[in-house]
C-alpha cells in the first residue's frame, strides 16, 4: 500500500478520541447523540455501557445469563436491569442533553473508570463515574459528585429499570438499621422470558459525611422504582453521592436477590475508599501485562484500548468465555465462537494467563455437550458446537449453516489447549483437563476423515474460515487446523509418558492441503479465484505455523490480499499484517495494522466496529487480531513448545522501540528497538 492510501485513511477516519495523555485516556468533547457508541466499563462479569444523555448508560450486561428469546430460537444472553442510571435537579430543573453545557466523557483506561464532566446554568458543575469493580465481580460503583457554583436546591436519584423482556418484576425498599449505620437498599427482582432464569440487583448508599440523610422511595411502575435525596448547597460547597449495585442471578446463585443484598451491603460498609483502592490495585495488577511503544502515541492509545477491553471482557476463576462483542451489549447473542481462541485468546495468554485459563476451563466444562453434538451427527468424540451457550450446547440458528458444518471450532479449542500448556508447562492440568480434551477432539477428526483412493484423508462437505464457501471439501484452514491437533494430542501424550494412538500422526501426515499449479495454496477444492470473505489460507502461516517457507507466504499473501471483501471482518488484515512482518516488510505490515481496524473506529471513542461501516461495537475479535500484529508481529514473539520466544522482526519507521512486559507466567519483559 502507498502512502497516500494511509493519509486517506486518516482523513477519512479522524484521529477520535486521541490527546496527549500518555495513552491511557480516550475522551471526547463533541458529543452527538445521533452519532454515538457507547464504551464499556467491566470487570468480566458486569459490563456497563456509556451513554450520550448525561448520567445515563446504555445497557448493562451480565455475564453467563441466557434464555430463549429474540433471534433465531436460540438461547441469547440476558439484557438485565438498568442500574446505573441516575438523575439531577437543580432547583426544580431535571438536567438532560439540552439543558448541560461543556460536557466532555473519558475512559480513564489506566484506573478502570468512565468519567463525564459538565455544567449548568452557571449553577454547578457535576462529575458522573462509572466502575465495574475489578475486585468485586458482581459490583459496580457509581459516583456523582456536585460543586456548586451558586447557592442552590439539588435532588438527587438514583433508579433501577427493567427492560420490558423480564417477567413478574419485584421491586423493593428497605433499610437495614443498626446503631451505628443505617443501609438502605433498593432492590429489583424479575425471571428471564421463559422463567429458566431469576436476576436480581441491589443499590446501596455511600456518604462522606456522618449524618443519614432523608431518602424518599418512589414506586412509579411495574418496571421502574427509585430512591432521591435532596440537598442545600452553599455556593463553593462540593457533595458527593455514591451507589454501590450487585447484580446477580440463578446462573451464579441459588437465592440471587438475597446474595445481591448482601454484597451491597458488603461493599456500602467496606466504604469508598477501600473499593477504590481495591479496585485500582486490580488493575494495577492487570497492567503489570502491558504494551509500551514509543515514538507513536496514537498507535499506542489504539493498542492499549485493544488490551484494556480483553482485560475488561474476561475474569480470572470465573470459568466463562467471551464472545465477539465482550460484555459491550448483546451482539452475537454473547455466544462463544472460534472468535474467542484463534483471535482473542492468544494475546490473552501470552499477558495473562489466568485470564486465558478461564477461556480453557469454559471449554472443559462443557464437553459433555460437544461429545452429544458427535454423536448426534454421527462422529466420535467431542465435536464443540459453532455458537456455544451457558451449557455448550449448539446455539447457531437452524437456518445458518455454520451451525452444523463449521467444524474447525473442534480444532481450534483443542489447539487452544496445547496452547494453554506450550506458556504454562502445567503438566499437573495437562493430564487433568488438557489431554483428555485433545484425546476427544482427536477422536472426532479420526471419524471425520474420509481416506481416498490415493491413501489421503479428505475433509468433505464444510465451512471454510472463509464463511462465503459454504459446503466445499478439503478446506486449506480446516484441514491445516485437523493436521495441528492430531499432531498435538500426540504430542500432549509424550509429555504425559502416555501411548498416543498412531492413528493421530498417520491422519495428520495425509491430510491434504490444496495447491494452485504455481504452489499458491489453493482454498478449497473448487476454489477459482473467487472474493473471500475473510482470512483463510494465510492462517496456516499465522497461526497455524503450517507454511513458512518465505516465498510461498508472500505468494500466498499476495493472492488472497487481492480478492478479500473489503467490508470483511477486522481482523483479516491484522493476519496479513503478522506475515508482512515475519517476512521483514516493516512499512507494509504496518499499513496493514492499520487497514484491519482503524476504517472500523466508531465516534466518539474510536470503538472497533467488526466492517468498515458497521455499526455493531465493541468487535472483541477485532481487538484480538489488532494485538497479534503487536505481539506476534512487531513484537516478534512466538509460541512454542518450549514456551514463548522472540525472533526477530523489524519495527515501524514512526516507532522507536516497543516492549512488552509481564509476558508468559514469569512475567518476562521483550523489547524490539530500531
Amino acid at each position: 500500500m502507498k502512502k497516500y492510501l494511509l493519509l486517506t485513511y486518516l482523513l477519512l477516519f479522524p484521529l477520535i478520541g486521541f490527546s496527549q495523555n500518555g495513552g491511557w485516556i480516550l475522551e471526547a468533547d463533541e458529543i452527538d447523540p445521533n452519532s454515538y457508541y457507547g464504551i464499556t466499563v467491566a470487570n468480566g462479569m458486569i459490563g456497563i455501557v456509556s451513554a450520550a444523555e448525561p448520567l445515563q448508560v446504555s445497557e448493562t450486561v451480565l455475564n453467563g445469563v441466557y434464555d430463549y428469546y429474540g433471534r433465531g430460537r436460540v438461547s441469547n444472553i440476558l439484557k438485565g436491569f438498568n442500574f446505573a442510571g441516575m438523575q439531577l435537579d437543580v432547583d426544580r430543573t431535571r438536567i438532560n442533553s439540552g439543558n448541560v453545557t461543556n460536557m466532555e466523557q473519558r475512559l480513564n483506561m489506566r484506573n478502570a473508570y468512565f468519567e463525564t464532566t459538565f455544567s449548568h446554568a452557571g449553577k454547578v458543575e457535576v462529575v458522573y463515574q462509572t466502575r465495574a469493580l475489578r475486585n468485586l465481580p458482581f459490583t459496580s460503583m457509581i459516583e456523582m459528585e456536585v460543586t456548586a457554583l451558586k447557592d442552590v436546591t439539588i435532588r438527587m436519584t438514583n433508579e433501577i429499570e427493567a427492560p420490558d423482556h423480564l417477567r413478574d418484576v419485584r421491586n423493593y425498599y428497605s433499610i437495614i438499621d443498626r446503631p451505628h449505620v443505617k443501609i438502605p437498599l433498593l432492590t429489583s427482582v424479575a425471571d428471564s422470558p421463559t422463567g429458566k432464569h431469576t436476576i436480581a440487583v441491589s443499590n446501596s448508599f455511600l456518604f462522606e459525611e456522618d449524618e443519614i440523610p432523608y431518602y424518599v422511595h418512589e414506586d412509579w411502575d411495574h418496571n421502574r422504582h427509585l430512591v432521591h435525596l435532596t440537598k442545600e448547597l452553599k455556593r463553593g460547597e462540593t457533595y458527593r453521592f455514591t451507589v454501590v449495585s450487585s447484580a446477580t442471578s440463578t446462573e451464579h446463585f441459588s437465592d440471587p436477590q438475597s446474595e445481591a443484598e448482601r454484597l451491597s451491603v458488603f461493599a456500602m460498609l467496606e466504604g469508598r475508599d477501600r473499593l477504590l483502592a481495591r479496585h485500582n490495585a486490580a488493575w494495577d495488577k492487570l497492567w503489570e501485562s502491558d504494551i509500551i511503544i514509543e515514538g507513536n502515541e496514537r498507535d499506542q492509545l489504539d493498542v492499549r484500548s485493544a488490551l484494556y477491553h480483553l482485560y475488561s471482557f474476561v475474569r480470572e476463576g470465573s470459568r466463562l468465555s467471551l464472545s465477539p462483542m465482550g460484555l459491550s451489549g448483546l451482539g452475537y447473542n454473547g455466544h462463544v465462537f472460534w472468535d474467542t481462541e484463534i483471535w482473542m485468546y492468544p494475546p490473552i495468554l501470552m499477558m495473562q494467563p489466568e485470564l486465558a485459563r478461564s477461556i480453557v476451563d469454559y471449554r472443559t466444562d462443557r464437553i459433555d455437550g460437544a461429545r452429544m453434538k458427535a454423536f448426534s451427527h454421527g462422529f466420535r468424540g467431542a465435536m464443540f458446537p459453532w455458537e456455544s451457550n451457558d451449557i455448550g450446547e449448539e446455539a447457531t440458528p437452524f437456518w445458518a449453516l455454520t451451525g452444523p458444518f463449521q467444524h474447525h471450532i473442534t480444532a481450534v479449542v483443542g489447539i487452544a489447549a496445547w496452547n494453554y500448556f506450550q506458556v504454562t508447562q502445567d503438566v499437573d492440568w495437562l493430564e487433568q483437563d488438557g489431554f483428555p480434551l485433545l484425546q476427544e477432539v482427536a477422536e472426532f477428526w479420526l471419524s471425520r476423515v474420509e481416506e481416498n483412493d490415493r491413501g489421503e484423508f479428505d475433509i468433505i462437505n464444510v465451512v471454510a474460515a472463509d464463511e462465503h464457501a459454504e459446503n466445499v471439501d478439503n478446506n486449506a484452514f480446516t484441514n491445516g487446523t485437523a493436521i495441528n491437533v492430531l499432531r498435538h494430542a500426540t504430542k500432549a501424550a509424550g509429555v504425559l509418558g502416555v501411548e498416543a494412538d498412531p492413528m493421530w500422526t498417520y491422519v495428520a501426515d495425509r491430510i491434504p492441503i490444496l495447491e494452485f499449479p504455481d504452489g499458491t495454496v489453493q482454498e478449497h477444492a473448487t476454489y477459482e479465484g473467487e472474493m473471500i470473505k475473510q482470512a483463510d489460507v494465510n492462517l496456516l502461516t499465522h497461526p497455524l505455523g503450517l507454511v513458512t517457507d518465505p516465498a510461498q507466504m508472500r505468494k500466498n499473501l499476495d493472492y488472497y490480499q487481492q480478492r478479500v471483501d473489503p467490508l470483511g471482518p477486522a481482523m483479516t488484515h491484522s493476519v496479513y499484517s503478522v506475515i508482512s512482518s515475519r517476512l521483514g516488510n516493516a512499512d507494509e505490515a504496518y499499513e496493514l495494522f492499520h487497514k484491519g481496524y482503524r476504517p472500523n473506529l466508531l465516534p466518539p471513542f474510536g470503538v472497533i466496529a467488526e466492517v468498515a461501516g458497521g455499526t455493531n461495537p465493541y468487535f472483541a475479535t477485532g481487538a484480538g487480531g489488532m494485538l497479534q500484529a503487536i505481539l506476534n508481529g512487531f513484537g516478534g514473539l512466538q509460541l512454542t513448545d518450549e514456551g514463548i520466544i522472540q525472533v526477530e522482526t523489524p519495527l515501524p519507521s514512526s516507532w522507536n522501540s516497543i516492549t512488552i512486559t509481564g509476558v508468559g507466567v514469569d512475567g518476562l519483559t521483550f523489547e524490539n528497538r530500531r
